[in-house]
């Protein structure tokens, strides 16, 4: 069966067409997505897409997280070994965040991390065969958002609602910083911080998040009209 964008995919289907566009020019494959010597080939199941110019994966419903290099992640450090903080991050295996690993972190400038704190990181580091590895500066060695994330109310949700709310398309975060302003840091494996004025906000702001999953445009815009 001929399989294009926008068609349900099952794991082991392969896709001609993107090893042929492959052929021609640069392909980015995301997850669900592996290319072998004879093919790219689907590894999850769900709805096959599709970014210009050539970005394509699988959109699954799904809750376990898969560590993929470059995706920013929310964790819970649970343990100090040395120089190295272990974090949980959802995934099959607890991620490795080095102190140095920190802006403007030296030897005698430690940064101020302890056991239980949530970090928002970037993933380093992500195979099937070594540990993932954190870090919480950029490129250029600046935190940019990254870094200890103090107070708030972190809670889990769908990787799905993380990919929708992340939508330029989507206006749910727009219309409700509009009239309560709050901070809000979302992670690819399944977990966001936010953080408003009040605990009622707080709550009031996750909930609307987690009611937003299969809600069009103009149902969140009814959600967010019952809050104010």
């Amino acid at each position: 069966m001929k399989v294009v964008v926008g068609d349900v995919v099952l794991p082991g289907d392969q896709c001609e067409f993107i090893a042929t566009i492959a052929e021609k020019s640069r392909v980015l494959l995301g997850p669900g997505l592996r290319k072998e010597v004879d093919g790219v080939f689907i590894t999850k199941a769900g709805l096959l897409r599709r970014r210009a110019p050539n970005t394509f994966w699988v959109d699954g419903y799904q809750k376990r997280y898969i560590p993929a290099r470059g995706e920013n992640v929310i964790g819970l450090v649970t343990q100090k070994m040395g120089d190295i903080f272990r974090v949980d991050i959802g995934s099959s295996c607890h991620a490795t965040l080095s102190y140095l690993s920190f802006e403007s972190a030296t030897k005698k400038n430690r940064p101020k991390v302890e056991i239980g704190d949530v970090v928002y990181a970037k993933m380093l580091v992500a195979s099937k065969d070594m540990e993932p590895e954190l870090v919480c500066v950029d490129s250029n060695g600046k935190k940019n958002r990254l870094g200890v994330l103090e107070d708030g109310f972190v809670f889990k949700c769908s990787l799905n609602l993380i990919r929708k709310i992340l939508s330029p398309q989507c206006m749910l975060i727009e219309s409700i910083k509009n009239e309560w302003p709050f901070e809000l840091a979302a992670g690819m494996n399944g977990k966001i911080w936010i953080k408003a004025k009040t605990m009622r906000e707080t709550v009031a702001v996750g909930n609307a998040i987690l009611a937003s999953e299969y809600l069009t445009n103009e149902e969140i815009k009814s959600i967010c009209c019952r809050m104010y």
